[in-house]
């Protein structure tokens, strides 16, 4: 028996990067998961990927978090009568780099829409089955630059620095239901996102990281299941910075 079993949790973005790693992790301990991606024939391969290593209940919803019938749909699966989510982890996230003076309204929309607006309708689809149980666990997935800021990426920054907003109102609303709401923020982790930056500019924000490197997905796994655990029942509202000492 693991530290998780007879949970259930609920990871968006989980079929790659730190969804998947966080997913491994709570199946590695027992729990169920439930990967939301928009990505059907990579969704399967992760779900799949995570059964075989752990032998746990494991379950794929796609959606596309930023087309509304994708996301309706997903909706209407998880708030099904017979579902009840003991964690949620709202990972999913997109970026669409550009200078403000160059930024078109539609990449300010589109990452808003996905980073932040489909975080406070997911949360809002799982919610009454945490307060009827009056027990749950959300972790939001910010971002180091929430908290330092980054040139070329306004609207990502903002997406993120709102879910941090998002978590400190939301553990003041339902903490009297016992329900934890936390925020982890990641630095430079080599994920699909971070791969696609320029060499120079991988090279140049490594070189401001006190420990001198980039950090793996795991590792921010380890810190969104110990918000996950019973170890971090009187934690609520709460950023865990996880960047290597890039921001502190």
């Amino acid at each position: 028996m693991g530290e998780f079993s007879g949970k259930t949790a609920l990871i968006t973005g989980g079929s790659r990067g730190i969804g998947f790693a966080v997913a491994s992790r709570l199946a590695r301990n027992g729990c169920t998961v439930h990967l939301m991606g928009r990505n059907p024939e990579r969704l399967e391969r992760s779900v799949a990927g995570i059964r075989d290593e752990t032998g746990a209940t494991v379950e794929g919803i796609v959606a596309d978090l930023g087309d509304e019938k994708s996301l309706a749909d997903a909706l209407r699966e998880i708030s099904r009568k017979d579902r009840s989510y003991q964690f949620l982890v709202n990972n999913a996230g997109i970026a669409r780099d550009g200078l403000v003076l160059r930024m078109r309204l539609e990449q300010w929309d589109e990452v808003m829409r996905v980073n932040l607006t489909a975080a406070f309708r997911i949360t809002r689809a799982v919610l009454p089955a945490m307060v009827k149980a009056r027990c749950g666990k959300v972790v939001n997935i910010t971002s180091v630059v929430a908290l330092m800021g980054n040139p070329g990426q306004a609207n990502y920054v903002a997406s993120k620095a709102g879910m941090i907003g998002f978590t400190k109102s939301l553990a003041r609303e339902i903490g009297s239901r016992g329900i934890t709401v936390n925020a982890v923020a990641p630095g430079l982790i080599e994920t699909d996102m971070t791969a696609n930056l320029q060499e120079g500019a991988r090279r140049s924000m490594t070189e401001r990281i006190p420990l001198g490197r980039v950090g793996l997905p795991a590792e921010v796994a380890a810190g969104v299941c110990f918000l996950l655990s019973g170890s971090a029942d009187y934690i609520t509202g709460e950023v865990l910075n996880i960047s290597g000492g890039l921001y502190m």
